[in-house]
């Protein structure tokens, strides 16, 4: 957790991400990264200089057979206070639209719902868990696919919610987040997405694990390329 936590405390102090007073939801699927992120912002809560509010945020997509048992028993744990939001995502994506792109259609879904949510517990800001590799990946997928150089920024506002989306894994590598799960038995669910593993963000993860194999290095200088760089939010105050 001391790994993570310099992690965090840089990302939250280079971009300005939490200020005095603030109300952060986490969402939380149920995975390695959200989980890690809630577990981190709860134990930054206890020694960060700008006193905050925390709340968690899963959204049940409806798919049949998910138990979110092990969540609930490490927010009361660790006392954090859960909210689990119903949704037919899932039904609506793949029974009634058979979207042969689902993902883009659910990450739509699940955005305005988490932040509808958000606002009406009074959160004032959202915190992501996506990480390093995320940055990496949604670089090339913009690349590629849009022919845009771009990016998500580590502190995004909404207008039309007036609401903050920020991202404090964006230092943390996915491979530490495996590591920090593993080492201390987090209950991580099993995604049930129909598909889980077979999108075009996998298809990147793997392009870039084999760019950086014949190149050393080469993941850190795209990282530091694009923070260094112009793309909407990433230069440094």
């Amino acid at each position: 957790m001391r790994k993570i936590l310099s992690h965090v405390r840089s990302a939250v102090d280079d971009y300005n991400m939490i200020e005095e007073g603030d109300k952060i939801a986490v969402g939380v699927s149920g995975g390695k990264d959200s989980i890690t992120l809630m577990l981190a912002l709860k134990e930054l809560q206890r020694f960060y200089p700008k006193k905050f509010e925390l709340e968690a945020i899963c959204l049940d997509l409806g798919f049949e057979g998910t138990d979110y048992t092990p969540l609930e028993k490490l927010c009361e744990e660790k006392n954090i206070n859960l909210t689990i939001e119903k949704t037919q995502i899932g039904e609506i994506v793949f029974d009634i639209r058979h979207e042969k792109n689902p993902c883009s259609l659910c990450a739509k879904m699940r955005r305005g719902i988490l932040h509808d949510k958000a606002k009406e517990l009074g959160c004032n800001k959202v915190a992501l868990g996506h990480h390093y590799d995320d940055v990496l990946e949604t670089f090339f997928l913009c690349l590629f696919n849009e022919a845009r150089i771009s990016c998500f920024s580590p502190v995004t506002y909404l207008d039309r919610k007036q609401i903050y989306l920020i991202r404090p894994f964006i230092y943390m590598e996915e491979r530490e987040v495996k590591h920090f799960v593993s080492e201390n038995n987090i209950p991580v669910i099993f995604n049930p997405c129909p598909a889980n593993g077979v999108t075009k963000r996998q298809e990147m993860k793997e392009f870039i694990s084999k760019l950086n194999r014949e190149n050393h290095g080469i993941r850190k200088r795209i990282f530091h390329a694009i923070a260094n760089s112009d793309i909407d939010g990433w230069r440094k105050d």
